[in-house]
């Protein structure tokens, strides 16, 4: 064989490109295309996309051609796979983003960018509690006040932080990492800064924590999976670069359900301080764990399709979900890059305020995020906005036993809300199959993570059921390119019926699960808040949600402020025990 034909050999063992293959060949004249039709038989043995597999390619996706039609796709078909082949080796790490870049705005709604003005917050007061446990408890606007009048130093409340989270982590399982040394040299840094006069504002000298999807350089950063436990990552996310510059002390990163699926991560389930038999939901599974224990001053999360609304349920913490493309996500794990948002997980509604407005607003390293102001009013007048409400879903009392229970309670959180002086607007989502959907998750999911699925590093991921990463990922392949433009097209026309229904209101309250509202708000971009709005008789926690515009932040959480205000059920503390305890 000349080394002309062996090269053509090769091209077919390799890439499997008939046309390419057949012009590689022309040259040589007509021995050359019958030697080439004898090899590319040969080859079509091992491999070949044939008429067959069409058809049952044709089951999955629902469609049903001729056979002269199959017949005519094979060649290019074959193409497409050698494209697929060749994009593979580029071998594209998770930080990349697609070229196509998610606006939550539909047509006909302009979001004007702006340059964010810089708020104004009070200068918070607070005197010191008797107790270590009573400080660990407070929210940030107290644990604020004790700093700026240097009633407690940075250090203080940093060593009183972490010797929590050494204390309660071997039963909560809520921590990847300590960042210890770290925490002591900011801390010594801000109360330097403090004393010398140069205070930076609320978060100045306050411990959190952040969920191990965000870069931090010098640490682990593990996305809670087996695969990636020993990755470094040498940069600092946005997110936790403006939380340093606002003077907060990074003192651990917090478990995340592998690769932000659920609460189970390599090193085992992170637990609901409420009780501890129980998982704390997920993914922010440890933020909203340790933040709920008083582990932490606040922490960070992440929500693709319900991680900061599920766990702060579970736990009783206060989360704000922001609007797509409010939080640069430069540094942190990508998951989904049309559906993933960061956001605060505090003890307080107006905590929640406070962290965001450090955080939010372009970098030009997220080309999704837009510049929009965030004019935070604590003391707006509630009763001027117009609120609505999931009737169907607050009116309609579940058949299920173990729901009835949630049902009463969040009757109750809107007697409270008419009893501030809220007109309660009913409204209904509109009719959309919003679960049909789901799969531009999947689809985007598989693609952040392809090369485990190409590699077969998936089963290396702890959970290896139906509902968990590994499947999806492969399932994902079967997902058309075709089909998943037309979800993002059916998904244009869902945003548009959602900003019809928010012309008439600036708000509406929901349950915190129950019917499409999490998937649908999760894939039209718009803000939520969830907190604690009561307990059950087993004394775990239920919680309300208040959803707003898109950019709406401001009014939305002064509602919830405003309702949580008038209760106190992010007050209360869950009867956590350390281990030498429970023995």
């Amino acid at each position: 064989m000349s080394d002309k034909c062996k090269r053509g050999a090769s091209i077919v063992s390799t890439r499997l490109n008939r046309r390419r293959f057949f012009a590689y060949f022309s040259a040589l004249g007509v021995a050359g295309t019958a030697f080439a039709k004898n090899l590319w038989a040969q080859a079509q043995e091992k491999g070949a996309i044939t008429k067959e597999i069409v058809l049952e390619a044709e089951k999955l996706s629902g469609l049903e051609f001729t056979d002269s039609e199959r017949e005519l796709m094979l060649e290019d078909l074959g193409d497409l796979r050698d494209s697929y082949t060749e994009i593979r080796r580029l071998g594209i790490e998770n930080h990349v983003a697609p070229a196509l870049i998610f606006n939550p705005a539909p047509a006909g709604v302009t979001v004007k960018a702006e340059r964010p003005a810089p708020s104004r917050f009070p200068a918070y007061s607070a005197s010191k509690p008797a107790t270590e446990e009573d400080l660990a408890f407070m929210p940030l606007t107290k644990l604020s006040g004790l700093v700026r009048t240097r009633q407690v130093t940075s250090l203080e409340l940093t060593k009183l932080y972490l010797s929590r989270l050494k204390k309660y982590d071997p039963i909560l399982k809520c921590v990847i990492s300590l960042t210890e040394e770290r925490a002591f040299e900011e801390a010594h840094r801000v109360d330097q800064e403090i004393a010398a006069g140069k205070y930076r504002g609320p978060l100045h000298g306050i411990p959190w924590g952040a969920k191990d999807l965000l870069a931090v350089k010098g640490y682990k950063t593990t996305w809670g999976a087996m695969p990636f436990k020993d990755q470094v990552i040498d940069k600092e996310g946005t997110v936790v670069k403006r939380l340093t510059d606002a003077g907060a002390v990074l003192v651990a990163k917090l478990t995340l359900g592998a690769l932000a699926w659920g609460d189970v991560w390599f090193g085992g389930k992170t637990c609901n301080p409420w009780n501890t038999e129980q998982g704390s939901s997920g993914s922010s599974a440890g933020s909203s764990s340790a933040t709920a224990a008083g582990l932490v001053g606040f922490s960070i999360g992440s929500e693709t399709w319900g991680s900061i609304v599920s766990p702060c349920t579970r736990c009783g913490a206060t989360g704000l979900r922001p609007t797509f493309g409010r939080v640069s996500r430069h540094g942190a794990m990508a998951l989904s890059w049309s559906m993933d948002k960061l956001g605060p997980i505090c003890r307080s509604v107006e905590d929640c305020a406070l962290v965001f407005d450090a955080i939010y607003g372009s970098d030009g390293l997220d080309d999704s995020v837009i510049d929009h102001p965030f004019n935070w009013n604590p003391d707006m007048d509630i009763t001027k906005l117009r609120i609505g409400y999931l009737k169907s879903l607050f009116e309609e009392e579940p058949e299920e036993e173990d729901r009835k229970e949630g049902y009463a309670i969040n009757l109750k959180t809107l007697e409270t809300l008419k009893s501030l002086g809220v007109k309660l607007i009913p409204i209904e989502l509109p009719e959309f199959p919003v679960s049909s959907l789901s799969f531009i998750l999947s689809a985007e999911a598989a693609a952040a993570f392809d090369e485990l699925t190409l590699s077969g590093k998936d089963d290396l991921l702890v959970r290896q059921v139906k509902n968990a990463w590994p499947n999806t990922f492969r399932q994902a392949r079967m997902i058309p390119a075709v089909e998943y433009i037309q979800a993002n097209r059916a998904r244009m026309v869902l945003m548009q019926k959602m900003a019809e229904i928010l012309e008439d209101i600036d708000l509406y309250v929901s349950p915190a699960f129950g019917g499409d509202n999490l998937l649908l708000t999760n894939l039209t971009g718009h803000p939520a808040v969830v907190l604690p709005n009561g307990f059950r008789e087993n004394g775990t926690p239920t919680s309300i949600t208040f959803n707003g515009r898109l950019f709406g932040e401001s009014e939305l959480l002064s509602v919830a402020k405003a309702y949580q205000d008038a209760t106190d059920f992010h007050l209360r503390r869950p009867p956590i025990k350390p281990l030498e305890e429970k023995a």
